[in-house]
């Protein structure tokens, strides 16, 4: 029989980390937790101040969850990356939050959110190319260049945030009105993911989507951010609409794989944003090409350079390729992505290419 997340958990509990006394879970340091089939996965935040330090105690997790029974792979990563905030939080004092998100409020006479300099929607026309495994990597490579980041999660069908930044607990309300959002790797992350349970279906209409993403960017205490980046849902329907309409957005980032179905579908998403005014920042090939792990022979199972030449044909920006790699799909199942895990690979630094690309132009300071 396959272990739960719970009998995980119960493992992480008996390893201490020496320097503090405190054990992994009530810590606040083991992430992320994760078990599916026979396999686990987990984050430990550490200090970076320590972290060359800290892979024996990622041994002894390992080994503690290797322990429980059915346990057939363990993944374990060591991150430096978090903040103080995203450590779980008491519960707050106060009334609940309202988080029922239901029909929409009146907008706001002004189109901006109070604190963001910035908003970029990263869309695609379909589902399946890896937009929010781009999103994650993004927000985190925008931090780590030193900007001030927050990520939105706007695919209410499906929020994946919370798992790639390795963020749970649920937000917490000073006043039942404001909503304070949850850091980690440097990047502040508000999700429908935070408010319901993993295996959770949300079953909304579109009246009650269109509400989320409200509340989501008007009554959240974002802070000071240089940019928010927003990782829309596949498609051109009630959220995308909601955004351009109700909140002065930057511009639009578009992510395709090279395989001319997907770049039927983005074709779409950049129409989409041309019909509602909202400009085209860029666009980014993912899974652009596989090298082989065991020969290093590349391989374009889906082609490659469509989304450059889409790009070149519409005169807009390319910002970039990110190869089909298999460290980066561990990276974000585990909670850190590979941004933040494996800082100096190549995955990593196509990921900081296009935030310094996206910095030059988009998030340039204005003169």
């Amino acid at each position: 029989m396959s272990p739960s997340r719970d009998d995980v958990l119960k493992a992480l509990a008996t390893v201490v980390d020496p320097a503090t006394g405190r054990d992994l879970v009530s810590s606040g340091a083991a992430v992320g937790v994760s078990a599916k089939g026979g396999a686990v996965s987990f984050v430990i935040q550490v200090d970076p101040a320590r972290g060359s330090a800290m892979e024996p105690l990622r041994r002894a997790a390992v080994a503690a969850v290797e322990a429980l029974p059915g346990v057939e792979k363990v993944t374990a990563v060591l991150t430096a990356h978090a903040d103080a905030q995203s450590s779980p939080r008491p519960a707050p004092k106060g009334p609940p939050p309202d988080l029922s998100f239901g029909a929409p409020k009146p907008a706001p006479a002004s189109k901006r959110i109070e604190g963001v300099d910035r908003i970029i929607a990263i869309a695609s026309g379909k589902g399946g190319v890896g937009k929010s495994t781009v999103s994650a990597n993004l927000a985190v490579a925008l931090a780590a260049e030193g900007l001030r980041v927050g990520l939105l999660d706007a695919d209410v069908y499906g929020p994946s945030q919370p798992r790639m930044l390795g963020v749970s607990g649920r937000p917490s309300s000073p006043d039942g009105k404001t909503i304070i959002p949850l850091r980690n790797h440097g990047v502040t992350l508000m999700s429908v993911g935070l408010l319901t349970a993993e295996d959770e279906a949300v079953v909304w209409r579109g009246p009650m989507l269109m509400g989320a993403l409200q509340q989501m960017l008007g009554q959240v205490a974002w802070g000071r951010l240089d940019v928010l980046l927003v990782d829309l849902p596949p498609g051109t329907g009630d959220v995308q609409l909601t955004l351009a309409q109700k909140a002065e957005v930057t511009g639009a980032v578009v992510v395709s794989t090279p395989q001319d179905i997907a770049l039927l579908d983005a074709r779409k998403a950049l129409d989409m944003f041309a019909k509602t005014g909202v400009p085209i920042l860029g666009i980014i090939e993912n899974m652009s090409t596989f090298i082989c792990p065991h020969c290093q022979g590349e391989t374009q199972l889906f082609g490659h350079g469509g989304a450059k030449a889409e790009a070149a044909r519409l005169g807009a920006p390319f910002l970039g390729e990110i190869p089909l790699d298999l460290a980066i799909r561990v990276a974000g199942d585990g909670g850190a992505p590979i941004v933040a895990s494996q800082p100096g690979s190549p995955q990593a630094q196509a990921f900081r290419a296009i935030a310094r690309a996206l910095m030059a132009g988009a998030l340039a300071p204005a003169e």
